[in-house]
């Protein structure tokens, strides 16, 4: 058994599994739909429709929000909620991308707050945001209708903020890709998370929106904890919250933006790219995994015996070996917690596998096979190779 495996990781000790033992016991009986394999669930077409599927998702920013929250009241940057609605819509958008998705989507939102915190400028701020990033979407090729929302004043359940959206879309049974369908000496593409590509404003520092709990208290200093104690559970070990050595200003050597600027970086969409890849190498395409809860080990939960190898990772971005070093958290964890470089992992042959990574760069993102895939006897597993040591992770 690694070391790693005797004690209880940092997450859990925060509260967070990156593993949702607990989530998938209480689903293991709930029907999967129509494509039990696919990324996101797929149910009949509301419409009655024989050749067509249905596909309803919720996702949220997470505590990202309240990460948010505190950088605001640092600095008075209101700027930083317009990345969290993106988060939020981008975590949904990208997941429906995983199984095919390239046409119109109904967006709705839910934006829950304690008003004695969150003024009513912050809210106008989001609600006009997710506006404002739907008509991005849809000059990329990706038509949203957004469909209004829900403000929750409700204070006594939430401390802060939560900002979570819900989307709807239809799409052709021939379009589904059922990430089942991932076959032995499959290449695995990686698309980086962090640069700042075509379609991006500034410097992305890969972060997400995954692993923020983790990310804000190992890397922030101490001296918030007295500061915003909204921004943590009071029955949390003091030792635990903000246990980390910079202050959300801070600068650091090889990231060219601010400590908080990177936790806060928003999570990037791969709407443009995928939607060219469809157009292109769609049916060569087995499987598309959103390196979202679990980082890089997301990709075991899906695919039918396959072992993943992942043996020519990114070189880890600055912020996951800051988030690294001042939390003191193991590597194993890092890759089980994080991304740790890119975010979006494709499934297909070595023809399509060159063509993908060409789209991609043409777009500014870097990308490039990172491993591959082989069939096995026992359920799926993973091996990471990397300099911090090799990780091997089973399926739950």
């Amino acid at each position: 058994m690694n070391m790693d495996d005797k004690e209880p990781s940092i997450y859990s000790k925060l509260g967070v599994s990156a593993e949702k033992k607990e989530l998938h016991q209480a689903i293991k009986d709930i029907d999967k739909g129509l494509y039990p394999g696919a990324f996101c669930k797929i149910v009949e077409d509301i419409a009655g429709r024989e050749d067509y599927c249905s596909i309803f998702h919720s996702d949220s920013a997470g505590t990202k929000a309240n990460l948010a929250y505190l950088y605001y009241k640092e600095t008075g940057d209101i700027s930083v909620f317009k990345d969290v609605v993106q988060d939020a819509i981008v975590m949904n958008i990208d997941d429906l991308l995983c199984v095919g998705v390239n046409d119109k989507i109904i967006l709705s939102n839910t934006i829950g707050r304690n008003k004695k915190l969150i003024t009513g400028q912050i809210l106008s701020t989001l609600i006009n945001e997710i506006e404002n990033f739907s008509r991005k979407l849809t000059t990329f090729g990706l038509p949203i209708i957004t469909c209004g929302g829900e403000t929750e004043d409700i204070g006594d359940i939430i401390k802060t903020l939560v900002v979570s959206v819900t989307v709807f879309t239809t799409l052709r049974k021939k379009d589904v890709i059922d990430a089942s369908n991932i076959q032995h000496n499959d290449y695995i593409v990686g698309l980086a998370s962090y640069g700042k590509c075509n379609y991006e404003k500034e410097y992305n520092s890969g972060i997400g929106s995954n692993g923020l709990t983790l990310a804000r208290h190992g890397t922030l200093n101490h001296e918030y904890y007295d500061k915003y104690p909204e921004c943590y559970d009071e029955k949390m070990d003091e030792n635990s919250v903000f246990f980390g050595k910079y202050k959300i200003s801070d600068k650091v050597d090889g990231l060219p933006i601010s400590i908080g600027r990177a936790l806060l970086s928003p999570t990037r969409t791969y709407t443009p790219i995928l939607l060219d890849v469809f157009h292109n190498n769609r049916e060569k395409i087995h499987g598309i995994i959103h390196n979202t809860g679990g980082g890089q080990t997301k990709c075991l939960n899906f695919g039918k015996s396959i072992k993943y190898i992942k043996n020519d990772l990114f070189e880890v971005p600055p912020i996951f070996k800051i988030i690294q070093d001042s939390s003191n958290a193991s590597w194993k964890e890092m890759f089980q917690v994080f991304n740790m470089g890119h975010r979006l992992e494709i499934m297909t042959d070595q023809d399509s596998a060159e063509n993908i990574i060409k789209i991609s760069k043409g777009f500014g993102i870097d990308a490039k096979i990172i491993g591959h895939c082989e069939k096995v006897k026992e359920r799926n597993n993973l091996e990471i190779i990397s300099p911090y040591g090799d990780f091997h992770y089973e399926q739950i």
